[in-house]
């Protein structure tokens, strides 16, 4: 068989050139001009990192650890590499090269693309649903934001389903290959949330497809359909092992894992993990932008009711430009939000449209998709169904931001649409059609004409007079207004396009390309109100990272300490990581027992200092756990002047005078608020006795990953170390000779060391890193050559011998 080079090769060609042009067209800048995108969430992250890849940079080494922030922790999720990782490249060849971390849209359209066409839907309309995969706002409010590993877990979404549909379709060592190759990847990037997601997709896609096929395929082809899987899921898993035996590790100790107070449930609190619940009615944003009102500050237009009720009250005209240049215009019920999740009307109506229009088993797969997944964002504004979800659900209560949930929507809507859109043309009925239309043309025009109906209030509102909230109330609704209008026009530009080739007069080309168009200016021009030119910077970390007096004036200190940033607080920017050992940070699963003593004894002690020194008194006695950190300063400002240097910073290593045994953490963490940590110390029953002894212990070297003392022992006894008790991966020789490491004051690590002149080394080197390293690169290698069979033999049944 011959191959056409017109149909089977250059639709396909075109459609991949116009996705990378459109992504090179947004990006221009970051492109071309050496700009990169001015990404808070990632700013912090390269705070937190800069110690590990400053390590790797001077050493070759992997430092796994990080004093940076929290007092220490492993630094598994934050910036680890593994030696012969094949991964990247990878990246790169399906990327074409394209910069971290538009690369993952471009494969994301790519995906989406395939996944369309492996379903049958032709290649003009694929197109369309992969633009809408890519361009809704979700993903450029994500990266805006810096959430760059979850909008990569996003993108490749498709690439999984992809294989386990082809595999389901009997293409099962393609499938399986392909399969393997989207959870490789989506492992890598580490997004065990997204991941979680996809899991559901697939289960939900399996068990229908399973329904379906049951009497026709009968269970043994199922059965092999499942191995193939099976062993392609294996492969992925061993492909990311030392990522996902790192993280499986750290989890049991973080925020995410078992209990240490053991008044405390295991996982999140239920208030932290549905703080960002999206409104049931807020869901309206998939088809009207602005329902909401947008984001938490957005810009008001010219001749804006607020600007002329803030005219009329005599407000400074500079205060004034404040305000509508940044109105709190969003009424919904969380915290913040950077904008509205918009999937685009045309993709939304397609949808709808599959209601009427789509296969039955297409339509129970994507609409059970739907639905369960806006189930989930809703949160705690469906308790009763997601409250028994977090109790009961395996592994959900580890999860927080259920709103993310919108993904799995924002993936289903466009598959479910472009799939309806193409059995709608083969089949030429117009009824399907015209329904659709008149319930979402409905739907608009009550928004449009009715929008009285809703309140427009907000719990910000009470922050302003009444005059102002008025006037607030009046933009929020003329926003929804017109935004509704403007979904309607698109709407129905896009319903007569499909009209006239439901009559033949036009062809599908000339329909795919129009419906093209129309996504791409609906969805291009929400987005880019979140993340345009403005957002680019050509290096944003120099501004954001410049040394302040304040770090200029610590930084003459060449010893070993930690540096507390009052204004930052405990979990915050982060920024003070960049340049000491902190104890603050930023990190989404910090240390479970440095939580708690962030609970029980940090903030209140803060809270205590802080009272006092606004008073004049500095009482850094009563900051036990700082000092028992090292905390040796603490920054009120940016100032030379606002450094604070604490004399009773415990220093790195210390013999305390007293052992007191503790039965239980409640009791340990309570007695750290009646102690003096330099004379006294806790010590958990479940170590033992240990004497209290007498010496000098001296800090020589230093890396992140191995500690080195000089230690001087009149007698026998305990030693404490200002560095946090992690019982795995550390290990502690005293003169070359192995011993236990003891946890002691709750969360710090202790030694028993004999009497006389030692020197202790402690390193960190974790089986679940340096055993799995090999393994790892081994699978790496199984999933490329076996896609590469898949796609071989594949093209060999199809199409014979060229």
């Amino acid at each position: 068989m011959t191959l056409d080079f017109k149909k089977d090769w250059l639709p396909h060609l075109i459609s991949v050139a116009v996705f990378y042009a459109l992504i090179v067209a947004y990006f221009s800048p970051l492109v071309f001009d050496n700009e990169v995108i001015f990404q808070t969430d990632i700013l912090k992250w390269e705070a937190s990192a800069k110690e590990l890849m400053d390590f790797r940079e001077a050493t070759g080494e992997e430092g796994l650890w990080t004093n940076s922030m929290f007092g220490g922790m492993p630094g598994y999720f934050i910036s680890v590499e593994f030696p012969g990782d094949i991964t990247n490249a990878v990246v790169s060849i399906l990327t074409l090269g394209l910069p971290h971390p538009i690369n993952g849209l471009f494969l994301g359209m790519v995906a989406m693309y395939v996944l369309l066409l492996s379903f049958g839907v032709r290649p003009a309309f694929a197109a369309v649903g992969s633009v809408a995969f890519i361009l809704n706002s979700f993903n450029f409010l994500s990266l805006a934001a810096g959430h760059n590993a979850k909008i990569w877990a996003e993108c490749l979404i498709p690439v999984v389903l992809t294989g386990l549909h082809l595999a389901f379709d009997r293409k099962r060592l393609l499938g399986s290959g392909i399969f393997a190759l989207g959870l490789m990847l989506q492992f890598k990037f580490n997004h065990v949330q997204i991941t979680y997601y996809t899991l559901i997709i697939c289960l939900i896609y399996a068990a229908v497809r399973i329904v379906f096929l049951w009497k026709n395929e009968g269970l043994p082809s199922l059965l092999k359909t499942a191995g193939f899987l099976i062993v392609a899921g294996l492969f992925a898993i061993g492909a990311n092992l030392g990522r996902l035996a790192t993280a499986y590790e750290y989890s049991t100790y973080s925020t995410r894992g078992a209990v240490t107070i053991e008044s405390e449930d295991a996982g999140l609190d239920k208030d932290y993990a549905f703080g960002w619940s999206n409104g049931i009615v807020e869901s309206f944003t998939l088809l009207v932008p602005n329902f909401y009102g947008g984001g938490s500050a957005t810009p008001l237009p010219e001749g804006s009711a607020s600007e002329k009720a803030l005219r009329a009250n005599g407000i400074d005209p500079n205060q004034i430009s404040s305000f509508v240049s940044n109105a709190p215009t969003y009424w919904g019920d969380q915290p913040f939000t950077g904008g509205p999740i918009y999937g685009g009307v045309i993709l939304v109506f397609l949808a709808i449209l599959g209601i009427w229009a789509a296969p039955k088993e297409t339509l129970i797969t994507f609409g059970s998709i739907i639905i369960f997944s806006l189930i989930l964002s809703w949160g705690k504004n469906l308790s009763s169904i997601n409250y028994f979800l977090f109790d009961y659900l395996p592994a959900y209560n580890k999860f927080r931001a259920v709103s993310m949930a919108l993904g799995m929507t924002l993936f289903a809507v466009p598959v479910l649409g472009m799939i309806a859109l193409e059995r709608l043309m083969r089949s030429k009925d117009l009824r399907p059609f015209l329904i659709a239309l008149g319930v979402t043309s409905g739907i608009l025009l009550i928004f449009a004409l009715g929008a009285g109906i809703f309140r427009f209030s907000a719990p910000a509102d009470q922050n302003y007079p009444d005059w102002l909230v008025d006037a607030l109330r009046k933009d929020r609704r003329a926003m929804l207004q017109s935004s509704a209008w403007r979904s309607l026009g698109f709407l129905l530009v896009a319903g007569a396009l499909i009209y006239f080739a439901l009559k033949e007069k036009i062809n599908d080309l000339v329909l795919g390309s129009g419906l093209f168009v129309l996504v791409l200016l609906d969805l291009w021009t929400i987005s880019r109100t979140y993340l345009n030119e403005d957002s680019f910077q050509k290096n944003p970390s120099r501004s954001y990272f410049a040394e302040t007096p304040a770090e200029a004036e610590i930084a003459k200190d060449q010893g070993y300490f930690r540096v507390l940033d009052l204004n930052e607080g405990i979990t915050s920017a982060g920024k003070a990581s960049y340049r000491f050992q902190a104890i603050g940070g930023y990190h989404g699963a910090k240390m479970r027992r440095f939580q708690d003593l962030i609970d029980y004894r940090i903030n209140p002690e803060i809270s205590a200092f802080v009272s006092k020194a606004q008073e004049g008194e500095f009482d850094f006695q009563g900051i036990e756990s700082l000092n028992m950190l090292n905390t040796k300063y603490l920054l009120a400002g940016n100032s030379a002047n606002a450094v604070f240097e604490n004399p009773q910073a415990n220093g790195p290593a210390w013999v305390p005078q007293a052992v007191l045994p503790v039965s239980s953490n409640e009791e340990e963490i309570q007695t750290l608020a009646e102690i003096d940590t330099d004379q006294t110390s806790t010590l958990s029953e479940e170590f033992g006795t240990v004497p209290a002894g007498r010496g000098s212990v001296t800090l020589t070297a230093h890396q992140p990953n191995r500690l080195v003392y000089s230690a001087d022992m009149s007698q026998e006894g305990l030693v404490v170390f200002s560095e946090i008790y992690y019982p795995v991966g550390w290990t502690a020789t005293i003169s070359g000779q192995e011993s236990e490491i003891l946890r002691v004051n709750y969360l710090l690590r202790g030694l028993r060391v004999p009497e006389g002149s030692h020197e202790i080394i402690f390193e960190f080197a974790p089986k679940s890193y340096t055993a799995t390293k090999t393994p790892m690169i081994i699978f790496q290698y199984l999933i490329v050559l076996s896609l590469i069979g898949g796609l071989y033999f594949s093209f060999k049944e199809s199409h014979g011998r060229v």
